[in-house]
């Protein structure tokens, strides 16, 4: 099992920034890619960006956001500047196991708020 742990959300004005950080614990060896999700009040849960031997942005933040990790002390990370308020969501902390023998589901945390006043 793996358990990932966010930290970082809160309130920032329009243009600001926050660094979202993820702790992964446990059997962090089955963990293959890593990503971050976010879900608006309303709408459904979107993919924001990923990371394993490349990276990967959703337009909407392409630019904007930088995803990151440490592999070595599990960690994982969202830079996020020029904030704009369609940013305000909870953000989650994704991991996707290595194989079916590690889990046949992906471990999610249990979500941080962001929210970007305008």
């Amino acid at each position: 099992q793996v358990q990932l742990v966010e930290s970082g959300g809160g309130l920032v004005q329009a243009g600001g920034s926050l660094r979202l950080s993820c702790a992964a614990s446990g059997d962090t060896i089955c963990i293959d890619a890593m990503a971050w999700y976010r879900q608006a009040p309303g709408k459904e849960r979107e993919l924001v960006a990923v990371i394993n031997s490349a990276t990967w942005y959703a337009d909407s933040v392409k630019g904007r956001f930088t995803i990151s990790r440490d592999k070595d002390k599990n960690w994982l990370y969202l830079q996020m500047s020029s904030l704009k308020p369609e940013d305000t969501a909870v953000y989650y902390c994704n991991a996707a196991p290595l194989d079916r023998d590690c889990s046949r589901t992906d471990w999610w945390g249990q979500g941080t708020q962001v929210t970007v006043s305008s």
